[in-house]
């Protein structure tokens, strides 16, 4: 896991060793083991690196191959990098080192463009060919490790954040008024190639790109999810079957594919608890956890340790738990803004990044249950989303989850940033996708493919690289991705979310854990806002910058500061935190930037 940036000249200029010193310090917090350049003509690359595997300096980025005329920066973790090696050997390629980054420059030699297609596993890459002059751009199936770019008529550059790209100069940072419309309806999702900057790109989940010397761009999706019933059918019994096992696949290569001890972010919660169970089942051996909590509110309780306790006690295992207060939550609020490659509403961003910051202290890699309540439904809003007939597919989806109608975003907005209602047409365009039998299997895939992207697996990809920890998230395999999407929605919806998931944990979690009301990863302060919560908040919807801004209506700023309380979101997030963080992005990011 690291950090990777890049300059690729297209005016025939000498790239700019200069730009990638300014872009690695904007990564050093992803990759503190070793930071690296290579320049040659036109391209220029960088590294940040955590050593996971293959822990020697031969494994250092950037990593060039003469004898292939390839080099390489990469981010993330190839889970079946030791069978391709072993195949690619057979094929004659000889290796320099033990780790995965190499076998991504022979796979990329041998298969070319094709080569994702052959990763297993997370990953963002480019790879400079030597020979052709070309770029190659790729990221993973599920958009787990993040991959920015700029791109004018002169030069490329691409980052892991666009912090980076931000530090090298010269990037639009004008609001992108669709992104805009996305931001402030679809849960702070701004679904890819977008972001909510004019001048920064992302390269979207699935696919890759190649840079020619004559300015050319190829982009290419080389996966997509398909959400058809299998031609032989399956009972639920063969199904339940069918998970377990390729769940546990999933869990036992992600322990297993590291040369350093890995944990377990332990929430309390079915889908961690899950993990943790088989885990032992696999045989592993003195597995260590991880809880946190924060204060209670009058509504809601800020921690779920009676649940993680309980998986503790059977497992018996290493477990540490955080109590955060409040008084520690707000002053470093700001500074988990500050490692947020896009503004994020999500109210446990700033819970990970807490945990992260002590994980890192004992491991360097963890897993988590991130992608569970997407792929196998477990959310209220899905079984709602079904049993609403009422409408088109759009209508259905949007009455549970669009945290704004678009009146009231046209209501929320300055006059220069009301346009049309771009949010639907996106939705609805995803929906209509061919490849899925019916409206939750269409709802599924898109969360899965391109809402969860952009949510939380990018928030806990930033929060804990923020820390130099690499999460790894066994529920967003893509084989597994891909079996349950095939699966009747029932065994999904049933026993009010994530009907398979309980039927597998039965006998292997505590009963309680299992039946509990659906529980979030709670920090209740964010999102019942009141005293110097409000007043924080208070004061960057009022700051000067904010009004020079001219984003936000002012008579909506008013009426959500009048009663915050009062106002929330379908998905039960305060509409005010909301406009208060995305302003705190924008003062802490893009305010003070030289033009």
């Amino acid at each position: 896991m690291c950090g990777i940036c890049g300059e690729l000249r297209l005016d025939g200029a000498q790239a700019n060793q200069e730009v990638i010193a300014r872009m690695l310090p904007k990564l050093a917090r992803r990759g503190p083991d070793f930071e690296g350049g290579w320049q040659a003509g036109s391209l220029a690359l960088g590294h940040r690196r955590l050593a996971i595997i293959d822990l020697s300096e031969r494994a250092n980025q950037p990593m060039p191959d003469d004898a292939l005329g390839l080099v390489l920066v990469f981010n993330g973790a190839i889970y079946n990098y030791r069978e391709l090696r072993a195949d690619l050997q057979k094929e004659g390629y000889r290796f320099f080192t033990d780790g995965d980054s190499e076998v991504i420059l022979k796979a990329y030699h041998k298969w070319g463009e094709r080569c994702p297609e052959y990763l297993h596993g997370m990953f963002a890459f480019a790879i400079w060919d030597r020979k052709r002059q070309r770029l190659f751009l790729a990221r993973d199936r599920l958009g787990i490790k993040p991959l920015y770019f700029s791109h004018n008529a002169d030069t490329f550059r691409f980052a892991s954040n666009p912090q980076a790209l931000l530090a090298a100069g010269g990037v639009d940072t004008s609001i992108d008024a669709v992104a805009l419309h996305h931001q402030l309806t679809l849960h702070a999702v701004v679904p890819a190639p977008r972001t909510i900057l004019n001048g920064v790109r992302k390269l979207e989940p699935g696919s890759s790109m190649t840079l020619h010397p004559d300015g050319r761009v190829d982009k290419r999706r080389y996966w997509q999810l398909s959400a058809r019933r299998p031609a032989t059918p399956l009972t639920e019994a063969e199904w339940t079957r069918a998970i377990h096992d390729a769940l546990q696949q999933a869990v036992r290569k992600r322990l297993d594919v590291a040369d350093v001890p890995v944990g377990v972010l332990l929430s309390g919660g079915l889908d961690s608890s899950l993990l943790v169970a088989l885990l032992a089942e696999a045989g592993a051996k003195d597995l260590r956890t991880f809880s946190i909590g924060f204060e209670d509110q009058p509504e809601e309780k800020g921690s779920e340790f009676e649940y993680s306790d309980q998986v503790v006690a059977r497992y018996r295992t290493r477990h540490k738990k955080y109590l955060i207060p409040n008084s520690e939550v707000l002053p470093r609020l700001p500074e988990a803004v500050q490692f947020m490659a896009e503004p994020m509403v999500g109210q446990d961003a700033v819970a990970f990044y807490l945990l992260a910051e002590r994980v890192s202290r004992e491991v360097k890699v963890v897993q988590s249950g991130q992608g569970a309540d997407e792929v196998f439904a477990g959310y209220f809003w899905f079984s709602m989303m079904e049993k609403d007939i009422n409408g088109s597919e759009l209508d259905r989806f949007a009455r549970y989850y669009f945290d704004r109608s678009h009146e009231e975003f046209l209501e929320s907005v300055t006059p220069a940033y009301r346009g049309e209602d771009y949010t639907s047409q996106t939705v609805a365009a995803l929906l209509a996708e061919p490849g899925a039998d019916t409206f939750i299997d269409r709802v599924l895939r898109m969360d899965v493919t391109t809402l969860i992207v952009d949510d939380p697996v990018k928030r806990v990809d930033n929060m804990t690289m923020a820390w130099g920890l690499e999460a790894r998230v066994p529920f967003l395999d893509h084989h597994l991705v891909e079996l349950a999407a095939q699966m009747p929605p029932e065994l999904k919806l049933g026993s009010g979310g994530k009907h398979v998931l309980k039927q597998i944990a039965r006998g292997l979690v505590p009963d309680a854990v299992i039946d509990r009301p659906k529980g979030y990863f709670p920090m209740p302060a964010l999102k019942y806002v009141r005293g110097e919560f409000l007043d924080f908040m208070r004061d960057i919807v009022n700051s000067r910058a904010c009004r020079n801004r001219g984003i936000f209506a002012r008579p909506y700023v008013d009426k959500l500061l009048a009663a915050p309380d009062q106002h929330f979101t379908k998905l039960q997030g305060s509409k005010l935190w909301h406009m208060a963080l995305l302003e705190l992005w924008l003062q802490t990011h893009v305010d003070g930037l030289e033009s």
